[in-house]
């Protein structure tokens, strides 16, 4: 009978619930690791050529971006049941280089839209474990701001590849480092001017970016950093202490 109670004790512990994956895990999982990523996928399309094995591998770095995410938020506790939803990915990176063709290029951008929404929503599951401000709260609300740049990146490579005339006014669809450097720019709303989109289906999305980006960046993190500095500057306070005499 004890052995039986042990069993179900460790199959409840191995379900997720809501704020109860960082009473295990805070110590050894950190969102340092998804920032690194990110770093990395920043800067393999900024070296990377506009060719079809380059689209195939950003599909496949996309695609650990959101297992780590899954990892590190605790939602992935035993990865091994996921491990089977990296076949499509798979699939879907061999036939963007054997079909060699725009349609593909475009259907794996909106696949890799995809991932990074998916990533985004896991981010803020394990932002809201935590249950309390801190920095791990704050890093992964980063994350999810910068991921939103990616993610309008992965639209605008969709509406150059489906679209019918070029995505930017001068003329041109752009490279992919391009339209990443335009979505960042339009992100952080800093206007240059050098790139801007030609057609009704990118000014939109762009409209939408900076909506969605400055709501983002003024609600989302700079309330969790205002939260966290507030309780760092508040006095530390114990039970032994006398209490106010009036």
């Amino acid at each position: 009978m004890a052995e039986r109670e042990k069993v179900e004790t460790l199959d409840v512990n191995n379900v997720w619930r809501p704020r109860a994956r960082m009473a295990r895990r805070r110590a050894s999982h950190t969102y340092g690791a998804v920032v690194l990523l990110l770093v990395v996928e920043f800067i393999f399309i900024a070296a990377a050529p506009d060719e079809y094995w380059a689209v195939a591998a950003l599909l496949l770095l996309q695609g650990c971006t959101l297992f780590l995410a899954l990892w590190t938020s605790g939602l992935g506790k035993d990865m091994r049941p996921l491990l089977p939803l990296a076949l499509p990915l798979i699939a879907a990176a061999v036939a963007v280089v054997l079909l060699e063709s725009g349609t593909a290029v475009g259907l794996v951008a909106l696949l890799n839209a995809t991932l990074v929404v998916a990533t985004v929503a896991v981010l803020i599951v394990g932002i809201v474990d935590q249950a309390e401000v801190n920095t791990q709260s704050v890093t992964g609300a980063v994350c999810a701001y910068l991921l939103l740049g990616f993610l309008f990146n992965f639209l605008f490579g969709a509406v150059a590849a489906l679209g019918n005339g070029p995505f930017f006014a001068n003329g041109s669809d752009g490279t992919p480092f391009e339209r990443l450097y335009f979505s960042f720019v339009t992100l952080a709303t800093l206007g240059y001017g050098d790139y801007s989109a030609g057609e009704p289906v990118g000014r939109s999305l762009a409209v939408a970016e900076v909506l969605i980006g400055q709501l983002f960046l003024v609600t989302a993190v700079g309330l969790l950093i205002g939260l966290l500095v507030s309780a760092r500057a508040a006095p530390q306070t114990t039970g032994d202490e006398p209490a106010d005499l009036p």
